[in-house]
């Protein structure tokens, strides 16, 4: 009997076709792995649930309220307890929730007529960056931090924000800026 050498050639091209008939049959069980409508048909697959809970939640957007004035101005919604703080060109430089006290303001356009850095609110707790407008209704933000609901057996015309937010209306709301107030 005779033993045939086989060239080195033919091993390698042996060992490459072998190769690629394992990646092809891998890649045909993986394909199967791929949901309806997936990487085959070139839309992306769905994300998965891990992936949904990791994703950063959108935050809603708040616009201006329509029919509450034009040019700078803080704007007050009664009825989503937001304020939004308006820049000349009509487009909000900030907006953040508030609460109010149990003294609801009038709808309209007031100026603000003081402001005071520091005090008692009405219903005797520490303030700052206490601003003015309209007959008995004044932002300010809890010394403290806190915002608890109003004493109803208590007149207040406080509307309280949070700290950074009573900084941000300081700021901006100086003496004879106007305070739209809306539904």
């Amino acid at each position: 009997m005779s033993r045939r050498k086989v060239p080195a050639g033919a091993w390698i091209t042996g060992l490459l076709v072998g190769a690629l008939a394992i990646v092809f049959v891998l890649s045909l069980q993986a394909r199967k792995e791929i949901p309806d409508g997936g990487l085959a048909g070139g839309a992306a697959p769905e994300p998965s649930a891990k992936a949904s809970h990791s994703a950063a939640p959108k935050t809603p957007r708040y616009e201006v309220p329509a029919g509450s004035g034009t040019g700078r101005r803080v704007v007050y919604s009664l009825g989503q307890k937001r304020v939004w703080l308006v820049g000349a060109d009509g487009k909000s430089q900030r907006t953040f929730a508030v609460w109010p006290g149990t003294v609801t303001p009038a709808k309209g356009a007031f100026p603000v007529t003081f402001r005071r850095e520091t005090g008692v609110g009405s219903d005797g707790v520490q303030i700052e960056n206490a601003v003015y407008f309209g007959t008995s209704n004044a932002f300010s933000n809890a010394v403290d931090g806190s915002s608890p609901s109003p004493d109803p057996s208590l007149r207040t015309g406080a509307v309280r924000e949070r700290a950074a937010d009573g900084k941000a209306m300081w700021d901006f709301a100086t003496k004879g800026t106007t305070v739209q107030v809306v539904g």
